[in-house]
């Protein structure tokens, strides 16, 4: 007989090697080609929604869009996975509460985003994180559309995967909640360790709060839209930033 546990093991392994397991992976090894490089980590760099046909715009926004689209595709398979056997809405997306879902993903963000520009600015300053540079795409039409979709993008990815699915599978494993809240957020912590330990720490202590937000109020949506709303003001904040530095020549 097939033991549940194991079964459910497999499939979390499965599920986390094609998204976020593979994130976390490819983190840790990015670190450790930064620490090992003849340069300070703190005088490098973290790109993220870099543009990929420099000088071709259209060419540019098709790669931007394909990777959004299948960016998405891991956290309907968890979702997928988990109505196979559970709950019909394991993740409280069909129970609607727009205005506890609004409110509670603009307070999460501000405590989230306003100390973690703090640790980000002295994690920096001692040493232990890159530059992080939000967005590197040509300043055209398409941009803050596409910056805003990244963000959505992933919000949805991270918080399904690594908030609602994997809670909900450690929960049926008969992990206990600290175990399962630690999983979750180490998970986080990982596929940010691109950035250097700073990034770790920030998203691993994001990880923990969101985790905690989900067993108590057994809703992804807050978490959602948290999450999109520190990414769109850091991807469209350095967006802007930077087309006003560009104009002025700076």
């Amino acid at each position: 007989m097939t033991d549940p546990k194991r079964t459910l093991g497999s499939e979390v392994l499965l599920v986390l090697g094609v998204s976020l397991g593979y994130s976390a992976a490819y983190s840790v090894t990015d670190l450790v080609g930064k620490l090992v490089a003849r340069k300070a980590l703190s005088a490098q760099t973290s790109t993220l929604n870099p543009s990929h046909a420099s000088g071709h715009p259209w060419l540019d926004l098709a790669f931007q869009l394909v990777g959004i689209f299948f960016g998405v595709i891991p956290a309907l398979l968890a979702l997928y996975l988990l109505r196979q056997k559970g709950p019909a809405d394991p993740m409280g997306f069909r129970s609607r509460r727009i205005g506890f879902d609004a409110w509670s993903g603009v307070g999460l963000a501000a405590a989230i985003g306003i100390p973690g520009l703090g640790l980000y600015l002295a994690s920096r300053a001692i040493g232990i994180n890159t530059t992080v540079i939000p967005e590197a795409l040509p300043l055209v039409w398409w941009t803050v559309p596409v910056l805003l979709l990244s963000a959505v993008q992933n919000a949805f990815l991270e918080e399904v995967v690594a908030v609602g699915y994997l809670v909900n599978r450690l929960r049926e494993m008969s992990w206990g909640i600290p175990a399962a809240v630690a999983a979750s957020a180490l998970l986080r912590g990982s596929y940010h360790l691109y950035q250097g330990f700073g990034g770790f720490i920030g998203n691993t202590v994001m990880g923990a709060v969101f985790a905690l937000f989900f067993i108590r109020f057994r809703r992804v949506s807050p978490l959602i839209a948290a999450h999109s709303i520190l990414d769109s003001a850091a991807f469209i904040g350095y967006a802007f930033l930077h087309g006003h530095l560009g104009a002025l020549g700076i």
